[in-house]
C-alpha cells in the first residue's frame, strides 16, 4: 500500500505542471496564429491547406520540445512558467527570423499551399524547439 501512495503522491504537481502546460499550449497556438500572417487554422480546417497544416504542426511540436525542456530544468513552479514563456517568446522570434530574413515570402508560400514552405516552417519550428530545450539545461 505504501508503494501506491508514494507513487501517487506527486500527482498534485503532476496536475499543475500539466495544466499549465496545456494554458501555455493554447496561449502559444492563439499568439503563434496572431504572430503569423496567414490564418492557420482558415487554412488547415476549411482549405484543407498541407503546407499550413505542417508548418503549424511543427510549431506546436517545437514549442512542446520546449515546454518539456522548461519542465525538465526548472527548479520550482514560477520558474518553470518563467522558462516557458521565453519558450514560446524564442519560437515566435524564430517565425520572425524566418519570415524577414530567410523566407520573406513563407506567408505567400504558405497560402499557396507550397508544402516544400511547409515543411521548412515546420522544421525550422521542431529545430528551434529542441535548441530552446536545450538552452534551457544551463
Amino acid at each position: 500500500m505504501d508503494a501506491v501512495i508514494n507513487s501517487i503522491a506527486g500527482l498534485g504537481n503532476f496536475a499543475l505542471y500539466f495544466l499549465v502546460s496545456i494554458v501555455l499550449f493554447f496561449v502559444f497556438k492563439i499568439v503563434y496564429a496572431f504572430v503569423t500572417p496567414h490564418d492557420e487554422w482558415k487554412l488547415v480546417k476549411e482549405d484543407k491547406n498541407t503546407a499550413a497544416a505542417i508548418g503549424f504542426g511543427g510549431a506546436m511540436i517545437g514549442f512542446s520540445i520546449a515546454l518539456s525542456g522548461a519542465i525538465t530544468n526548472s527548479e520550482f513552479f514560477l520558474d518553470y512558467a518563467i522558462w516557458g514563456t521565453v519558450a514560446l517568446l524564442a519560437q515566435l522570434v524564430a517565425f520572425a527570423l524566418l519570415r524577414f530574413t530567410f523566407m520573406p515570402k513563407i506567408a505567400e508560400r504558405i497560402n499557396n499551399n507550397e508544402v516544400s514552405a511547409g515543411i521548412i516552417l515546420g522544421s525550422m519550428s521542431v529545430a528551434v524547439g529542441m535548441l530552446n530545450a536545450a538552452c534551457m539545461t544551463y
